[in-house]
């Protein structure tokens, strides 16, 4: 798969093409993904995802915008499992933001490529999010690409959304998570250096560095973690801001592994998030916090067993 940092001047090959941000690529997006797959086998054409960094609601309200799901990386991850042939990560940046609907359809057509477009019936873009479906679909007739609507995908009676999915995660709803994503949800990153407190109580952690300050979810939990050998290795979590040891307010990913004594510093380990244990807590003092430490160790061996 052919990754590019931002939009060429001229597109070396036709594309079909999809554009979004697919934050969390969960089935709604997956089902996006393979009729694009589908369609531009069919056409002869490369399969190519136009996606955006960082997300638009960071850039116009970073303080309000929603947690993420994925990184780029992760998406990118996703991407090529299911099958896409090229993506664009777009930055999207205050000359971004400015594009008129019109040099934006001109993007699509002559810089990316495109001779075929699925977008969502309710997709805007351009400045003042002036260009939708029709506007983009008339565009498609003048310059001579196809555009085809996606409509939403439903679980039930609910419409698969990044939302939900958030809103699953955050009430610690993990098998509906679950669910929505047609996997497990997961965090990935690179094993760091943090303060050893956790050894020195008798439960050396790996400590993950998160890629944004705002995680999806908090609490303990338990868990897998891929990218130590051929097989998962079992733990148990906690993903928040260590109440009894920091004052910081800054969240922190740490995992315990079982049955495991292996110096792992610099590894880029996927942590997969299969239950909810509990809420992190402030405890009185450090004995405190060990002993429950160690229930929550119980527990999520007692999880693997049942």
């Amino acid at each position: 798969m052919q990754v590019f940092r931002g939009i060429p001047e001229k597109s070396d090959r036709p594309v079909a093409l999809t554009i979004g941000n697919f934050d969390g690529v969960h089935l709604g997006h997956q089902a996006v993904l393979a009729r694009l797959v589908k369609q531009a086998q069919a056409l002869g054409l490369l399969s190519c995802v136009m996606t955006f960094e960082p997300h638009p609601r960071e850039f116009f309200d970073p303080q309000n915008a929603p947690a993420r799901l994925t990184d780029v990386r992760e998406k990118i991850a996703l991407f090529s499992q299911i099958g896409i042939d090229r993506v664009h990560v777009c930055r999207f940046d205050e000359k971004f933001a400015r594009m008129d609907a019109r040099h934006f359809e001109s993007v699509v057509s002559e810089q990316i490529g495109a001779k075929w477009v699925l977008i969502g019936d309710d997709f805007r873009y351009g400045a003042r999010r002036a260009g939708d479906f029709v506007s983009m679909r008339e565009a498609g007739r003048n310059r001579g690409f196809e555009v085809e609507a996606m409509h939403s995908v439903m679980l039930g009676e609910m419409r698969i959304s990044s939302t939900l999915v958030r809103q699953a995660l955050k009430s610690g709803d993990l098998e509906f998570a679950k669910k929505l994503l047609g996997r497990p949800y997961s965090i990935v990153g690179r094993v760091g250096h943090g303060k050893k407190l956790g050894k020195t109580i008798g439960f050396p952690t790996a400590n993950i560095r998160l890629k944004h300050n705002k995680p999806p979810l908090s609490g303990i939990y338990v868990v897998e973690v891929d990218g130590l050998g051929e097989d998962p290795v079992r733990g148990v979590a906690s993903l928040g801001v260590r109440p009894t040891v920091e004052s910081s307010g800054k969240p922190v990913l740490e995992v315990y592994l079982f049955d495991f004594d292996r110096s792992i510093y610099g590894a880029r380990l996927k942590i997969e998030f299969l239950a909810k244990l509990r809420e992190e807590e402030k405890f009185p003092d450090l004995d405190s916090l060990v002993r429950q430490i160690g229930q929550d160790v119980l527990d999520a061996r007692r999880y693997f067993e049942s």
